[in-house]
């Protein structure tokens, strides 16, 4: 994939498709803003609750902070632990913008 900005960014993550994962409610709605089109299901205070009901790949959006970086460790391990793979290239390039919060990209 060709990632060089968070236009190509959110190009990619709509051409994916994929079901994504988000920490808050803030996270979702900045994500909707800049036109991600994707299913996105919010799991701050619920983390392992919907688990059992995502059957296709994903996308774990949680913010690159102590406590998100805690919660993508839970969800990655519970979801792996079920057969279900976990797309880490949006991710890893949040990581090398330096993107710390969701709720906090910008176009």
């Amino acid at each position: 994939l060709k990632m060089d900005s968070i236009e190509d960014w959110i190009k990619n993550i709509n051409k994916s498709n994929r079901l994504i994962l988000v920490e808050g409610r803030k996270d979702e709605i900045n994500l909707k803003k800049l036109g991600v089109k994707n299913k996105i299901i919010t799991v701050s205070n619920k983390p392992l609750t919907f688990i059992e009901h995502i059957i296709e790949d994903v996308i774990i959006l949680t913010d690159l902070d102590f406590h998100g970086r805690k919660l993508y460790s839970i969800l990655r391990h519970n979801l792996q632990k079920r057969g279900i793979k976990i797309d880490k290239t949006f991710r890893e390039f949040l990581f090398k913008q330096k993107i710390s919060h969701i709720e906090g990209i910008k176009l």
